[in-house]
């Protein structure tokens, strides 16, 4: 009867064990995102516009004002095009942070292109940024015919598993998926968490470079 309990218990205990990477959001195919997404989360997707125009607005009256233009459609708020599923394989992808969070934090960050993935896995969209020190994992789900939204958890680090959605809410990362020019996407993070006022992660495929 003892080991019968320990077995029960060690059962019972598993699903709060950290995630493989493709366990990360765990929902059927057809399941929309507001279903699986927190209400925080939900409410920073409901709050795009409003983070896209604080952060650029503190880039601005920021040193890095010429950053903006320089970008292109990469900062149009509304610069989505349709059809916003990213094709499976790899891709670069950089990462740009946009308004400061905290008085002391830069208004301005771009990191060199790391390299990512998307993979069709049981019909669904997953994204994987593979290295950096910061990783999104999660999947895409589609949302209407110019955006998708990203459900995932972030990665630190020299980790190599990512804790399952929901289970730390400072690891909950929700994004919008949007294409914006032939072989171009982004994911834009409103308020994430951490640092700045909206991330932004450019996709290209790694053959384009």
């Amino acid at each position: 009867m003892f080991r019968r309990a320990l077995l029960l218990l060690a059962l019972a205990a598993a699903p709060l064990a950290a995630a493989r990477r493709d366990e990360v959001v765990e929902a059927g195919p057809n399941v929309n995102w507001r279903i699986v997404a927190s209400e925080e989360d939900r409410g920073r997707i409901r709050t795009w516009r409003e983070a896209w125009i604080a952060a650029l607005r503190d880039v601005r009256d920021g040193e890095n004002a010429g950053e903006i233009a320089r970008e292109g459609a990469l900062f149009v708020p509304d610069g989505a095009l349709a059809d916003p599923a990213p094709p499976p394989g790899d891709y670069d992808c950089r990462t740009l942070k946009l308004g400061a969070a905290q008085p002391e934090l830069l208004d301005y960050v771009a990191y060199p292109a790391f390299r990512c993935r998307i993979r069709m896995e049981g019909g669904r969209l997953h994204f994987t940024k593979l290295t950096g020190s910061q990783r999104p994992v999660g999947r895409l789900f589609p949302d209407n015919g110019r955006r998708m939204v990203f459900i995932g958890t972030l990665m630190l680090g020299d980790e190599t598993r990512a804790l399952r959605y929901g289970r730390d809410r400072e690891r909950n990362v929700v994004g919008l998926v949007e294409r914006i020019a032939p072989g171009r996407w982004r994911i834009v993070f409103p308020y994430p968490h951490h640092e700045s006022l909206l991330d932004v992660i450019e996709l290209v495929p790694r053959a384009r470079r």
